[in-house]
């Protein structure tokens, strides 16, 4: 009996609930304001090259199915412990323990802009972190409910909200302007870095493998079509919002989506384009609790994080991760941080290493054509090593472009090597003392996916302890003699 709880509706729903974060929607705003349709030619330009890396994902998924961590197994077959402890902390617990606190911060700030409530806006980030927590440790079960209910009505909402304001339905005055405000292709490629974070994050589905029917065709599938359908939501509330707000308004506005669902439907808009912006918070941060709390686990198994993140809860939900995760963030949002101005440029500080690990993981693929040519794979990336060269080389674009004034791009690039060389050191003194192996010799495949047994660990560690005393008998026979 097949007791996999996750069908493809979920793998979406846990994809697009991820990506669709209230920062989308702000960027997807400033966007549109700035480029007006001709934002669409980057948002295709950035679909294409996440398209690419999902499949060299989805790929890898095929040749190392199941596993609890997903990316950071793959990256320990392909490349050795020290790269996979620098682009997963880095690229993952840091990037969204940051993004997943701003997200809270930005719901709390909806509530009060929308109702003027007079409670800080940190009591509301904690009540939501409190109670996805709960959810989370309610098992993989109810954190799917809740993806699905959010998620769709998200999807729902904006394919109305765009709709109704490309066919003149709203209740506000219509603008005419024009629509294609790109005065070149150049135009379209500057904005390339913001339209990629727009599609960032559907990679976030490989870790509930384990707990998906059929995964092997419902995970690339379910990650594709999740970049898809954002698209296509995407682009009509674009079209809708050239038909209802003047750029120059969307551009200037710190709220261009709520701004536009008041310019749409009025007060009944503002309302609409909240609750959006509720359900995109909500499926985000759930999303990235769950997804940070399995991954910590997978590390665990592979012995790159203790082994305290292996511990389940009677749900069978990593407990420890869960509140580990919801814990730094609501620290974060209690003390205020999540609010600064800095903050926010932090997010693009911590972006880079989430692009530099898609790129490992596009090289993972061709390390392991090259050194795995027969291994069956039930899902190949097609055309040989041509889409995982263009997502090395799409990604390695972005990090580029992660910001247009090249001051700030510095400044990113600067604490970006700070970064590094912390995790590097990290890295170091955790396999030379830890591990005890080499810093960047692959670990063998069989290894790595006979680590996802739970009696692995404790009978490695029982060998080594008598390796260790085998050996110490060995050096005292001399000096009894």
């Amino acid at each position: 009996m097949d007791d996999k709880k996750l069908g493809l509706p979920s793998v979406i729903s846990t994809g697009v609930g991820l990506i669709v974060a209230t920062s989308c929607l702000l960027s997807l705003g400033q966007g549109a304001g700035s480029l007006g349709t001709g934002f669409i030619v980057s948002m295709i330009m950035a679909l294409v090259i996440n398209i690419f890396s999902a499949l060299c994902m989805a790929e890898l998924n095929a040749v190392m199915p199941n596993l609890t961590g997903g990316l950071a197994q793959y990256t320990l077959a392909g490349m050795g412990p020290f790269v996979t402890i620098v682009t997963m902390v880095g690229g993952y617990l840091l990037c969204q323990s940051i993004a997943g606190s701003v997200e809270c911060a930005m719901f709390g700030n909806t509530i009060n802009t929308a109702f003027n409530t007079g409670i800080p806006s940190s009591v509301f980030c904690i009540i939501l972190l409190a109670a996805l927590i709960f959810a989370n440790l309610m098992g993989v079960d109810v954190f799917a409910k809740i993806q699905n209910v959010v998620v769709y009505g998200l999807i729902i909402s904006l394919v109305a909200m765009g709709l109704i304001g490309i066919f003149g339905l709203g209740t506000g005055e219509e603008v005419v302007q024009q629509m294609n405000t790109a005065g070149s292709l150049s135009d379209c490629m500057s904005y390339l870095g913001l339209a990629f974070f727009l599609f960032i994050g559907c990679e976030f589905v490989i870790p509930l493998s384990p707990d998906v029917r059929n995964a092997r065709k419902n995970i690339p599938l379910g990650m594709v079509l999740s970049l898809v359908i954002i698209a296509a939501m995407e682009i009509l509330v674009i079209f809708g919002m050239g038909h209802y707000t003047a750029w120059s308004d969307l551009a200037g506005s710190a709220s261009p989506h709520v701004l536009y669902g008041s310019s749409l439907l009025g007060t009944a808009g503002t309302i609409w384009m909240v609750l959006v912006s509720i359900f995109a918070v909500i499926s985000t941060v759930n999303s990235c609790i769950n997804f940070l709390s399995n991954m910590c686990a997978g590390m665990a198994k592979i012995d790159l994080l203790p082994s305290v993140f292996l511990k389940k809860n009677k749900r069978g939900a990593y407990y420890v991760g869960i509140l580990m995760i919801g814990g730094i963030m609501i620290a974060v949002n209690a003390t205020g941080l999540s609010n600064s101005s800095s903050l926010s440029f932090m997010i693009l500080v911590a972006m880079v290493f989430w692009m530099i690990s898609y790129i490992m993981q596009d090289i993972n693929v061709l390390s392991f054509r090259h050194r795995f040519p027969k291994m069956p794979r039930t899902f190949k990336v097609p055309f040989g090593p041509v889409i995982p060269l263009l997502a090395i080389i799409g990604n390695a674009f972005m990090i580029w472009h992660i910001d247009g004034d090249p001051a700030v791009r510095a400044s990113i690039f600067r604490i970006d090597g700070i970064i590094f060389i912390i995790l590097a050191v990290y890295a170091v003194l955790w396999c030379r003392f830890r591990l005890k192996r080499p810093l960047f010799k692959p670990y063998e495949m069989h290894e790595v996916m006979a680590m996802e047994n739970e009696l692995y660990i404790p009978a490695h560690r029982s060998w080594k302890e008598k390796q260790k005393a085998a050996a110490g008998k060995a050096a005292a026979k001399p000096a009894g003699r």
